[in-house]
């Protein structure tokens, strides 16, 4: 690289992300330095990692004259319209825009497993790809500004709900005094045999093949939730986290799919746009 780089933020991942470049000129809004004076000591792209899409707003609107012309990679977490929508504002301002979503936590950026997807201009991702290979892998998906962060809220989707699901079933066996450890050694690599079946899902779902072989069905499927919701409630646990999906299997089931494969219930959370 040769020009230094400004990067908005120094939060834990603004932080970890200049910590991968060489000269980078960090700033933050509560350390008394004007961002004007930050932008004038650098002539290169401007990385921001705020907390939310407003305060990319607050930040970038009053100094938008002055980022005219210079490439502007936005890696903070916003949904795919907030990233249209500051596409759309950069344009206004020619400000070349990159859209960017980090899938690592800050202390994997720059190091094995660390993947960045980038959306947007392909010129700025083009130009500033030596930048942007320090952090980890780089991967573009396209002109939409958007796409990034879908991919990014799509995949956050899943991990969360296993989250969530790990920590019911803990709660399930802490009332039998077992420890979330124990159970933790367990289910990892079940997990991780299970994830293997989500190839199979796809190709079902992509070829709306949910009569073929070898599918569980959602009866089974619905048998086996309501089994679930049974045990949940016997052992003193909430059953909110797994109502919506044993609800949604049954509206499949009363609307007559029942022998159709489980994959079916895409059909009824895809999106009717």
């Amino acid at each position: 690289m040769s020009t230094s780089v400004t990067v908005l933020g120094r939060g834990a991942m603004g932080s970890a992300l200049a910590a991968r470049l060489p000269d980078p000129v960090q700033w933050n809004r509560n350390r008394g330095v004007t961002l004007t004076a930050a932008l004038s000591r650098a002539t290169g792209p401007i990385v921001v990692c705020l907390f939310d899409h407003h305060s990319v707003h607050d930040v970038l609107d009053p100094v938008a004259a002055d980022l005219a012309g210079r490439p502007v990679i936005n890696l903070t977490t916003t949904t795919p319209a907030e990233s249209r929508e500051l596409a759309g504002w950069a344009a206004g301002h020619g400000i070349p825009f990159l859209d960017g979503a980090i899938l690592a936590v800050p202390e994997m950026i720059g190091g094995p497993g660390s993947s960045i997807f980038y959306s947007g201009e392909q010129s700025v991702f083009d130009s500033q790809r030596d930048l942007l290979d320090r952090w980890g892998e780089s991967v573009f998906l396209g002109a939409s500004a958007g796409r990034a962060a879908l991919f990014d809220m799509a995949m956050l989707t899943g991990m969360y709900t296993m989250f969530g699901g790990f920590l019911h079933g803990a709660a399930m066996l802490a009332a039998e005094g077992v420890p979330v450890t124990e159970f933790a050694r367990r289910q990892v690599p079940f997990l991780a045999a299970m994830t293997g079946g989500l190839t199979d899902y796809a190709t079902t779902v992509d070829n709306r093949d949910y009569a073929g072989a070898g599918q569980q069905s959602l009866r089974f499927t619905g048998t086996a939730l309501a089994a679930l919701l049974r045990a949940t409630t016997e052992q003193g646990v909430p059953p909110g986290l797994l109502q919506p999906v044993h609800d949604l299997v049954a509206r499949q089931i009363e609307a007559g799919h029942g022998d159709l494969g489980t994959a079916r219930i895409f059909e009824e959370l895809r999106s009717a746009r």
